[in-house]
């Protein structure tokens, strides 16, 4: 899992048992939208869905430990946003942690309308 071309999108599934009940992660189902609004930005990424529970290992290994938050992008080789993304840095590789912030670097790379409310840190 360490060499990599597209930017690697980390979700958790859409259902999944927790706190004894059925749930789902609210800023992964804003990615799901986002994607089914301009669905060439799905061709573009590579979407692993990753378990509820903690440690996520598939983030784990290209993040290191105690990076496991999902949704997760993780930005392929020579991927660059803008000056205005929230990008953060772990074990050498770029990412964004929020759906917001993956919403507003897709908007900069892809031209796709910037999030309503978003204001960049």
């Amino acid at each position: 899992m360490t060499g990599f071309a597209r930017d690697i999108l980390f979700l958790l599934p859409p259902g999944f048992e927790d706190n004894d009940r059925r749930e789902f992660c609210p800023e992964c189902a804003e990615l799901w939208g986002v994607l089914s609004y301009f669905p060439s930005i799905k061709d573009s990424v590579e979407i692993r869905h990753v378990g509820i529970e903690h440690p996520r290992a598939p983030i784990c290994a290209l993040l290191g430990d105690g990076q496991w938050n999902a949704p997760t992008l993780v930005l392929g080789p020579g991927n660059r946003a803008a000056d205005d993304v929230p990008i953060e840095t772990a074990a050498g590789r770029e990412f964004i942690g929020s759906a917001r912030g993956i919403a507003l670097y897709w908007a900069r790379k892809y031209g796709t309308p910037v999030p309503r409310g978003y204001t960049p840190r």
